[in-house]
């Protein structure tokens, strides 16, 4: 009987020693005013049943080890490469099913987000083929999905269900989910109800708001997989009255709470953020700045998610006012079937060579706090290099640490390390 909700998988049976390490971002004490302290040089790292064990100088570790692979324990030679935690993506739409590529024709067109809506596209047209998908095609888009994210150097999602919208499918899609989270090799999973992403055909938002707050809802907490709730809260969609009502029911009933607001207008969902204390508030794109100052006085994280506004065409949010004012803020990649990416390392490089964001900034809000807004299943840090931490990290294909946002069309990472199991990847 495993002693976690997703158990780190006992892969590592000896003790695996990676060395010639050119730089170590390890981020330990990564919110200092002074970022160097959290690399360090000439580093080793030693890694035992999937838990990091030791962080130390490379002198003391191959005094200790030597630098020779015996039963006891095996040595990987990072070659002078650098490298970095884990990356985690704290804002996926991972399980989906059917095409909706003609839309970018309609945009093209100039028809807007609510009109693609009502020609039949959007959300209704991922929901008809998902409740038409079996859970096995499902699984098996999952696994393709997770392996593509894992090649990028992605070792934890935050995976929402929301693409069923009516209690059966959406207690299969989380069931799917918790099933992909007991697979080995792959990213694991912090699974999130999102029920209430939209209405399904043939119920208004009111009804449906109903509907998730007598049935689905109880359902879902007897279930017992999602951790997290989730809402789209925007004009149009769940207004803050209904939003708040969903929140108030969730939170009692021992969900963490998540947000979609803000994304196409300012419709009070950053107020309500901050009113519920939330984990995390997401897109947050036309969030006034006194409201985004006020989350993260709150202690509620801000959830940027570029690959969005890069697949519709519209502006990145201004991140020289986010870096000014010290907001606590998070990256990721919103996959879904309009934003078809799973690359945290493309997020990094638009918001490093797009938006003016320091590389470090950047790799901070997809590792250590992101780590805030998703525990990893073990109750185990991750998102950092330390003694205690889960063994997930990556070696870049660099000996600087900064290319990990400066490769948007393919991988920077050279192999990955999930969970104690180095994995070296196909360049």
């Amino acid at each position: 009987m495993p002693l976690f909700f997703n158990p780190l998988h006992p892969l590592t049976i000896v003790a695996t020693v990676v060395h010639n390490i050119g730089v170590l971002v390890h981020l330990d004490g990564a919110d200092a005013s002074n970022d160097e302290e959290a690399i360090a040089e000439d580093m080793a790292i030693v890694v035992n049943r999937g838990v990091i064990e030791q962080v130390a100088p490379s002198s003391e570790v191959v005094d200790e080890y030597g630098m020779e692979a015996v039963e006891e324990h095996i040595m990987f030679d990072a070659g002078g490469r650098a490298v970095v935690p884990g990356f985690i993506d704290t804002h996926t739409h991972l399980l989906w099913a059917g095409d909706r590529s003609q839309e970018v024709r309609w945009r093209h067109e100039g028809k807007s987000y609510v009109d693609i809506a009502q020609l039949g596209g959007g959300i209704a047209s991922t929901v008809a083929a998902t409740r038409a998908s079996t859970p096995q095609s499902l699984f098996f888009r999952g696994v393709d999905r997770m392996k593509t994210a894992l090649r990028s150097g992605t070792t934890h999602m935050e995976a929402k269900s929301g693409y069923g919208l009516s209690t059966p499918s959406e207690l299969d899609l989380l069931n799917t989910m918790d099933r992909l989270n007991r697979e080995s090799g792959l990213p694991s999973l912090d699974i999130t109800w999102m029920g209430a992403h939209d209405a399904p055909p043939g119920a208004t938002i009111s009804e449906y708001t109903d509907a998730l707050l007598s049935d689905q809802l109880p359902a879902v907490l007897d279930q017992g997989i999602a951790r997290s709730m989730d809402v789209f809260c925007e004009p149009g969609w769940f207004s803050v009255e209904q939003t708040s009502d969903l929140l108030t029911a969730g939170k009692k009933g021992g969900l963490d709470l998540r947000l979609h607001v803000d994304e196409f207008t300012n419709g009070g969902g950053g107020d309500l953020a901050v009113e519920y204390r939330v984990q995390t508030a997401d897109h947050a794109y036309h969030t006034p700045l006194e409201t985004r100052m006020a989350m993260t006085e709150a202690g509620v994280n801000t959830g940027y998610l570029p690959g969005t506004p890069y697949a519709m065409g519209d502006a990145f949010p201004n991140m020289s006012e986010v870096v000014d004012n010290e907001l606590h803020f998070t990256l990721a990649t919103d996959f879904n079937p309009n934003c078809q990416t799973l690359s945290l390392p493309f997020m990094g490089s638009l918001m490093v060579q797009r938006a003016g964001v320091h590389p470090m900034e950047a790799l901070k809000a997809v590792t250590c706090r992101a780590a805030a807004t998703s525990p990893h299943p073990s109750g185990l840090e991750h998102g950092v290099i330390r003694e205690g931490a889960v063994a997930n990290l990556n070696v870049l294909a660099s000996p600087h640490w900064e290319s990990w946002s400066l490769q948007p069309s393919h991988s920077p990472v050279w192999s990955t390390m999930l969970e104690g199991e180095m994995i070296q990847h196909v360049r």
